[in-house]
């Protein structure tokens, strides 16, 4: 467990940290260019630390205060798994006219082929009582003149560890649309060379819903696996506004027959 950080040589050490970087600030301007690059360097490193810890405790204390996460659970999982998006705040928070391949976070990626991007992204804050997660995103279409549009969610590592074919991977999420919207959910799978994937639709009414991938299916080599992700796949989405209030996955092994 780690000490609360109340002693007095805490807050002594804490201060004199953030009095170095006050004074270090005061001399940017006047240091020589390797002594700039170094202390730019210390900079990015204490940047990232505290970013991480910022996200991790904005997520944290954003939660219901009931405690838990807020995922549903079905008997007998074994991993659960909100995506940071969902978690806490991310930078930058909204994107007009995105491009394909936009990053929302490390772990959500934007895919379409439109030649004018009419697409805004917004990282928005849930405010419903209801809502299990403390953050959303809300997705605007206008015109699109593309074939495809797709939200690429990149599994973490926790996900294919202890992965077998008797497992089921369920997708929860929670949807708003402003008009009827054809959502398709793929599950892709890397084992060596080879890739698995596996179809559902989602269900079109609004709300909290599910789809299950039953790797059963699969012919994947459960000694092999490098990397999973899955697609939502939005299919007609001009003049549409979607609504992502809550993303969840869990996994939990089939019932025998």
């Amino acid at each position: 467990m780690v000490k609360k950080q109340d002693s007095f040589l805490d807050r002594l050490v804490q201060r004199r940290a953030l009095a170095r970087w006050q004074r270090a600030t005061r001399l940017a301007p006047s240091l020589d260019l390797d002594d700039l690059r170094q202390l730019r360097s210390d900079a990015a490193q204490v940047r990232h630390a505290v970013g991480e810890l910022l996200h991790i405790a904005d997520g944290r204390l954003t939660m219901p205060m009931a405690g838990g996460d807020g995922i549903d659970r079905p008997l007998g999982a074994d991993w659960a798994w909100r995506p940071a998006l969902w978690r806490g705040p991310i930078e930058p928070r909204g994107i007009a006219a995105a491009e394909t391949r936009q990053r929302l976070g490390d772990e959500v990626t934007l895919f379409h082929d439109c030649k004018v991007s009419e697409l805004t992204l917004h990282q928005l804050r849930n405010t419903r009582e209801k809502d299990p997660a403390p953050y959303g995103l809300r997705m605007d279409v206008f015109r699109f003149d593309g074939s495809f549009l797709s939200l690429v969610l990149d599994l973490p590592e926790s996900g294919l560890r202890g992965m077998r074919r008797n497992h089921l991977v369920r997708l929860n999420i929670d949807v708003e649309v402003e008009k009827p919207l054809e959502i398709f959910c793929r599950l892709n799978v890397k084992h060596g060379p080879n890739t698995e994937q596996l179809v559902r639709e989602l269900p079109l009414s609004t709300g909290a819903s599910h789809v299950d991938f039953d790797l059963a299916y699969t012919k994947m080599n459960e000694k092999r696996l490098e990397k999973a992700w899955v697609d939502l796949i939005f299919e007609g989405p001009q003049m549409n506004q979607v609504m992502l209030r809550d993303v969840t996955f869990v996994r939990h092994p089939r019932a025998d027959i």
